[in-house]
Parts: C-alpha cells; sequence; structure tokens
C-alpha cells in the first residue's frame, strides 16, 4: 500500500490495522510546479492500494493519484487499487445547461485507464458507479457515525434530512437508532445558498439531529437549520456527516448555531475547526477490512494497455 499526499495519517492507520506500513515512495514538486512521483518499493507482480481522498485541491489529488497509479502499472504491479474516502467530482453527475461537462464521467474515464478497481466511502451520488467499467467498492460510515451518535441522543430527538438527497440516509440513520425522521425540502439557488420550501416530518420541541454525507460550504445544513428552528424544534442541533470539506467560511458560519455536537470522520484529513465542537470517527478500521477482504478475494483483472 501507498499514501498520496492528501491523507497520510489515514494511510498510516490503515495500514496499522492491517499489520504493515505504508510503503515508499517520493511525492514531490518541480520547481515550475508539475508533482513528480517515483516508486521506491517492489511492485511487479503484485496487488497495490493506492490511498488517496480526492478532496480540496480535488485537481492536485487526482493527477497525484493517477501518477501513482500509472508509476505503478509501469513497473508491473498486476492489480492497482485506489482507495478513496472521499471521491471527488461526484456531484457533477450530470448537465445542468448546456455548455457543462460531466465532470463524473470524465473523471471516470481516465481513472479506469490505469485502476483495476476502486474502494470509496459514501458516495454522494450512488449512480456515478454506472459511468465506470471497472468495480466500484462502496462502503459506508453510516455505523460508525450512528455509535458516535448514540450516545448524544435525547429521548425526543428526531432525525433530520437537509434535503431530498439525503432521506435515503437518514431512513439507515433510523433503522439503526430507532428515530423519527424529517426531512427539509430545498432548491439550490447557487453552489453556497440554498433556499427552503417546506419542513415535512414533525420537529416542533424535539431535539434535531442533522445527518448527510458531506458538508462542504455548510449552506444546506445553515438553511436546514433556520427551517426548523422557525418550525419550533429545540435550539440544540447535533450533526453527522461522512466528509468534512468545510469550505470558504463553513465552520464560521455554522458556529452561529447552537450544536451540541458535530460527528465527523477523518476521510479528508482535516484536523482545525475552529470553535466547533467536532468528534471525529476514523475509516480505518471499515477500510482495512474492506481492503482485507479485496486481497483475500483477489480475483485477476486484465492488466490496461498503455500507450
Amino acid at each position: 500500500m501507498f499514501s498520496g499526499q492528501a491523507h497520510p495519517m489515514l494511510a498510516e492507520a490503515v495500514a496499522a490495522e492491517l499489520g504493515t506500513k505504508p510503503g515508499n515512495c517520493l511525492l514531490e514538486n518541480f520547481p515550475d510546479g508539475e508533482l513528480r512521483v517515483e516508486i521506491l518499493e517492489e511492485v511487479e507482480g503484485r496487488q497495490v492500494f493506492l490511498l488517496q481522498p480526492t478532496g480540496p485541491p480535488a485537481a492536485d489529488r487526482f493527477l497525484e493519484l493517477m501518477l501513482m497509479a500509472d508509476a505503478c502499472k509501469r513497473a508491473g504491479a498486476s492489480q492497482v487499487i485506489a482507495v478513496v474516502p472521499y471521491f471527488g467530482y461526484a456531484r457533477q453527475d450530470r448537465r445542468a445547461k448546456t455548455g457543462e461537462p460531466v465532470g463524473a464521467r470524465l473523471i471516470a474515464d481516465i481513472m479506469e485507464q490505469r485502476l483495476d478497481r476502486i474502494l470509496t466511502v459514501d458516495l454522494h451520488t450512488p449512480s456515478i458507479e454506472g459511468f465506470f467499467r471497472i468495480p466500484i467498492d462502496h462502503v459506508s460510515a453510516i455505523p460508525l457515525l450512528a455509535e458516535a451518535l448514540r450516545p448524544e441522543l435525547e429521548p425526543d430527538s428526531v432525525l433530520v434530512a437537509p434535503d431530498l438527497g439525503a432521506v435515503k440516509m437518514a431512513r439507515r440513520y433510523s433503522q439503526l437508532l430507532d428515530l423519527p425522521v424529517a426531512y427539509v425540502h430545498k432548491i439550490r439557488v447557487s453552489g453556497s445558498e440554498v433556499q427552503v420550501r417546506e419542513v415535512v416530518g414533525k420537529v416542533e420541541g424535539l431535539s434535531p439531529v442533522l445527518v448527510d454525507d458531506m458538508i462542504s460550504t455548510g449552506g444546506t445544513l445553515r438553511s436546514a437549520m433556520k427551517a426548523v428552528l422557525d418550525m419550533g424544534c429545540l435550539p440544540r442541533f447535533t450533526i453527522a456527516a461522512s466528509h468534512s470539506l468545510l469550505v470558504g467560511d463553513a465552520i464560521q458560519q455554522l458556529a452561529l448555531f447552537p450544536l451540541s455536537k458535530v460527528i465527523l470522520t477523518d476521510s479528508i484529513g482535516r484536523t482545525e475547526f475552529g470553535s466547533l465542537p467536532v468528534q471525529v470517527v476514523s475509516l480505518k478500521k471499515i477500510l482495512a477490512e474492506a481492503m482485507q477482504k479485496l486481497s483475500l478475494n483477489r480475483i485477476p483483472e486484465p492488466t490496461h494497455s498503455m500507450p
């Protein structure tokens, strides 16, 4: 297993779970800013795992992953599997208007040229698996997050999906925690601004627990919290999310709300959360278990031809 520069701490933790250490590789920049990659281990005929979330800056993280994959293939690796805890570009799964690309499809086309398989966590849009002609192994952090949520719950807690896309996820939490579900119907105005239409389900007098797959700008969560406050919920919020991008002033804006706990995974590698009451749960065990399964049940894949 090799680690990119995006999240070496998670790679070391996953490797420790597997009783090993990340392999040696050189990752640096040329004076003009171009990435330089050199694999410093013998990989010929071996199955290789590359751990690299493609969070901000997504383009740099993605390119580094692909350079590592190319290096492994050219060194004779029999199978190269990308372990991508956070999968960037998953939100670009369709065109909203003429002139836009389908970014997720383009990323899929590039990745399958050098990778034999991908392991990822809580894809924002699971349907993009259909863009790939290589296997996608998709594991979920919801059981981990649900267990971390359990001590924070009140007798009057209610799960809140901040938009329609999170309703299915909220129902999975509901099955694990035996809580009712409400959801917020929104429309997106811009990349950071959303507008709430209605709240469906009872929240009045209840303690809201908001669940989503990611927190990016925080605009969706802020709108949802405002909406349920207007509907008479108790002013204490708990949030659980698989991926913590927290870009721009998301931390400062979320801190304006009465948050009792924000539970996140370490899929991105962020360690600074300002004044937010954050608890981080690690993906190391579920990733290690999934990697071990792929290794034990290894099915030889055809090696992609390269120019």
